[in-house]
């Protein structure tokens, strides 16, 4: 039977909950992980419920993935049969099951964002619209926001002109998706809502069936996710739901907090357990997560405390300029770990915009440090993997246009763009798709009825392309095995050859390829449309190692959540980067921007270190940087006060002297600090014996020993340990 006394009273009282709807508000580091697996476990072993009669959908793959492991060390074959993974991958293994109800084939293809734009932007380009005005990334925007509030094209509200051409793009976006037999992300939770309204002897297989239903990240889900919700639990009603209001950063892409309070308002007599006991972080870093976020409105209050001790305080530093700023984070992460105290790994660098990692990746290349980049190029988007995923998918499904598009002319064979219009053109007067006249041509040549339609120099590329791709299908239909396809296409388009030229740049292509071809290894089972599915459904923290190495972590705030690390810097907390300048005068983007800060605090294990720079370089000149709004929040007996403030005020103006004067008064200095004299002072000139001659701009006392923040004229600014530097002091001229 199950042990559950290593769990604490609040975990307990959630995973042996009765039957019925339950809400779990999960602070960060609470163990929502292990509550949710041990109440599958509990549904089981305790309740008898079978497994084939639970479903569980996370938010992403890597922690589907987890919870699987979990299971099966807690269950071992006792937890085969629940359907455990994604909002997505659940529901396009119920589409796939049923689509005899469905407009599209069930070996439809997953367009990834990639393709969505492109298909925006075909779609913009066939209704002779101009880019510039309607850009594919705001029409795609809208088309996602209208899918995931469960507004089809028909449905789509129409109040300005702008709002009819979007409608306009939003039918032709439709239709060039069903032309490919195709959906998009969000189509997968809107064709599953659809089927399921539409259908009810459909709706009532599936919701008696899942007479327990567990959700992970609640707080994350948006409209159409929560309908989905209730519709496959409106026969049974069993609904543990895990999340946490404080924690719900994805606004932008749909996801509405106030889904927790809709449940509590659908579900009155619902039970509501709150965990508070944090296992992840010191108290002080808790403390000041609270301060942060309790001034939001609309959350249930949560008492968070931990049993690690109170720990260091935060680290509020306030660089010169942004290269300052990022000289700080670099020098710090260096001495941790040439004192031995510290790891690469232990170490991750947050800030809330992708252009911020710039100057970091510099500062890191200068000091020799590695580092990885979360949210980059993603391995799944490489030039080089993308071909070999479209040409697998164009095996899988020939009228995916967009994979057609793409491979082509790949590796170059005289298919070009006027070729490309005729082969869509003829396709569509002989009522077919591309993919299929492709293969028409290449199985009868000069026999088929449209061989004349082409021209002699193009017919002959386009009936090669349409020969491979027909027996590319041919050999799959005989027991090819995934790994065998992909080898084929490999030898068949002589990619190797055309992807490796010798350089560096090429031998490491030509990795990803064989990379790439190892998970084809892990697919053999389960084969080509396990294969497809499993990468249009990865994100950004699936491709994530679990082991950094000896390597800090660089990511955005967005990318940081569900990940934890010793020591964490978030960086840029100035008015218009943290809290953003979009979020100004919009209440709910604002509290979302506290969240995010929140979020950051959190992933802590041990010690925060708060970042801003005094000035940034603004088109071309220095600007004055506005402190944080979020940092008035932070009590000061929380926080230890760093940087460059007597040197600033040497060229501040009295205005902003006077705010940040309210801002950043200095704080108490320690008693131990008393006992030792510094030896250096700001503007003191000083010389090291290997970067040569600089100014000093900060010094302090701490644990004893004398710490100086010096710019040296050579290398800029680098943190030093007085004793250990061999500083001389240059005499005053």
């Amino acid at each position: 039977m199950i042990n559950l006394d290593h769990l604490n009273a609040q975990q307990r009282a959630a995973v042996t909950a009765p039957l019925g709807q339950v809400l779990v508000l999960a602070g960060p580091g609470s163990g929502k992980t292990r509550v949710l697996t041990q109440r599958i476990a509990f549904l089981i072993e305790a309740m008898g419920v079978r497994p084939h009669n639970i479903l569980a959908v996370t938010f992403t793959n890597k922690a589907a993935r987890e919870m699987q492991h979990r299971l099966q060390s807690l269950l071992g074959d006792a937890a085969e049969g629940v359907w455990l993974g994604t909002f997505h991958a659940n529901c396009a293994r119920i589409l796939r099951r049923e689509a005899q109800y469905l407009s599209f084939d069930n070996n439809f293809v997953i367009m990834d964002s990639d393709d969505q734009q492109a298909l925006v932007k075909r779609a913009i380009r066939e209704l002779n619209l101009d880019e510039k005005l309607y850009r594919p990334t705001s029409i795609h925007a809208a088309i996602s926001t209208a899918k995931n509030n469960l507004i089809t094209p028909a449905d789509f509200p129409t109040q300005s002109y702008r709002d009819e051409i979007t409608k306009r793009i939003y039918e032709r976006y439709q239709s060039l998706l069903r032309d490919s037999n195709a959906v998009d992300f969000d189509d997968l939770l809107l064709e599953t809502v659809r089927l399921l309204v539409d259908n009810p002897q459909v709706r009532e297989r599936y919701a008696r069936r899942f007479e327990h239903i567990l959700v992970d990240e609640f707080q994350d889900t948006n409209l159409v996710q929560y309908e989905l919700l209730k519709l496959l639990a409106s026969i049974h009603g069993n609904l543990f739901v895990v999340g946490d209001e404080d924690q719900s950063i994805y606004r932008w892409r749909g996801a509405d907090y106030r889904n927790v309070l809709r449940f509590e308002e659908d579900y009155p007599a619902c039970q509501k357990i709150l965990l508070e006991q944090n296992y992840r972080s010191t108290q002080t870093v808790l403390d000041a997560a609270r301060a942060v976020i309790d001034r939001n409105k609309h959350r249930t209050r949560k008492h968070l405390f931990s049993e690690r001790g109170s720990g260091e305080r935060l680290v509020l530093y306030e660089a010169v300029d942004e290269h300052a700023e990022a000289a700080f984070v670099v020098d710090t992460i260096q001495q941790w770990i040439n004192s031995g105290k510290a790891r690469g790994s232990d170490f991750a660098v947050m800030y809330r915009t992708n252009a911020q990692s710039r100057l970091l990746e510099e500062a890191f290349l200068r000091a020799g440090l590695p580092y990885r980049l979360v949210g980059a190029l993603r391995f799944y988007g490489r030039r080089e993997v993308k071909d070999l995923i479209c040409f697998l998918r164009l095996v899988h499904n020939p009228d995916d246009e967009v994979s057609l598009a793409r491979v082509i002319n790949v590796p170059p064979r005289g298919v070009g763009e006027k070729t490309m219009v005729a082969l869509q053109l003829t396709a569509r007067q002989a009522n077919m798709t591309a993919g299929q006249l492709l293969i028409e041509l290449g199985e009868k040549g000069e026999q088929s009825p449209h061989w004349g339609r082409f021209s002699g120099r193009s017919i002959l590329p386009l009936t090669d392309f349409g020969s491979l791709l027909a027996g590319w299908r041919r050999a799959v239909a005989d027991g090819l095995s995934l790994p065998g396809l992909f080898d084929r296409i490999l030898l068949d388009t002589a990619y190797q050859e055309y992807i490796d030229d010798g350089s560096n740049e090429g031998k490491e292509r030509w990795d990803n390829v064989q990379e790439l071809r190892r998970l084809a290894y892990e697919f053999r089972e389960g084969g080509l449309t396990a294969f497809l599915e499993n990468l249009a459904l990865v994100s950004d923290q699936d491709t994530l190692p679990e082991e950094a190495g000896n390597a800090a972590t660089l990511l955005t705030l967005h990318a940081a959540k569900g990940l934890e690390f010793r020591f964490v810097f978030i960086i840029g907390l100035d008015e218009g980067l943290l809290p953003h300048a979009r979020s100004k005068d919009d209440p709910e983007e604002m509290a979302e921007e506290r969240r995010l800060l929140y979020v950051g605090i959190t992933r802590a294990k041990d010690r925060v270190y708060l970042v801003r720079a005094h000035q940034r370089s603004q088109y071309g000149g220095p600007e004055i940087q506005e402190p944080s709004r979020f940092l008035e929040d932070l009590p000061e007996s929380l926080i230890q006060r760093q940087g460059q403030r007597r040197q600033r005020e040497r060229w501040e103006s009295p205005e902003s002297r006077a705010l940040r004067t309210r801002l950043f008064t200095p704080s108490h200095q320690q008693t131990s600090a008393a006992l030792v004299e510094p030896r250096f002072h700001p503007t003191d000139r000083v010389r090291h014996p290997v970067w040569g001659e600089g100014i000093v701009m900060e010094s302090r006392i701490q644990d004893g020993d004398e710490t100086v923040d010096v710019f040296f004229e050579s290398v800029g600014f680098k943190r030093l340990v007085a004793s250990l530097a061999n500083l001389e002091i240059l005499p005053k001229s």
